[in-house]
């Protein structure tokens, strides 16, 4: 059986709701959408999660501005980015399909349109210094275990945007 060769990267908590804040839980393991694409056949690339290693998991809710004045966070953000951004290239050299990436709405690190995150902002900053082409979707706020309302076509419309590139 031959791998399908599409790949999209997926912020930490999108396959392991432990590393969210304690409570704020949306789904039991991973969110039901991963484990489709999975089904799919599309790889995941899970993004560092630098809340919890720099905080660990019994971190207090904080905001984006704490967060970019944390010292040393955004150079921990950009070194734990990294081995993401040369996974992606090496698979990109072996005819892989980047489709791009899954954040997650109104997280301090992990938001990408409106006030981005500071992991995002590292992320689509080392992804142009790459050059690697990057589409978005984001988990929407409401998604839950529970409640996953539109999203699969939300999520359908992202990766049918992502092969015709």
């Amino acid at each position: 059986m031959q791998p399908q060769k599409q790949l999209v990267a997926v912020s930490h908590c999108v396959l392991n709701q432990n590393a969210v804040i304690h409570g704020w839980e949306r789904a039991r393991g991973a969110f039901p959408f991963a484990i489709e694409l999975l089904r799919q056949g599309i790889a995941l690339i899970q993004l560092p999660c630098p809340e919890f290693i720099v905080l660990g998991g019994d971190r207090p809710p904080m905001t984006y501005e704490e967060y970019r004045d944390l010292p040393n966070y955004r150079q921990k953000c950009q070194e734990l980015l990294q081995p993401m951004i040369q996974q992606i290239q090496a698979y990109q050299a072996e005819g892989y399909q980047y489709l791009g990436v899954i954040g997650i709405n109104e997280s301090p690190n992990c938001s990408i349109s409106g006030q981005r995150g500071v992991l995002m902002e590292e992320f689509f900053s080392e992804c142009e210094k790459a050059q690697i082409g990057t589409s978005f979707l984001e988990v929407p706020t409401w998604y839950s275990e529970d409640d996953q309302g539109d999203f699969e076509e939300q999520l359908q419309g992202f990766l049918e945007r992502g092969v015709k590139k």
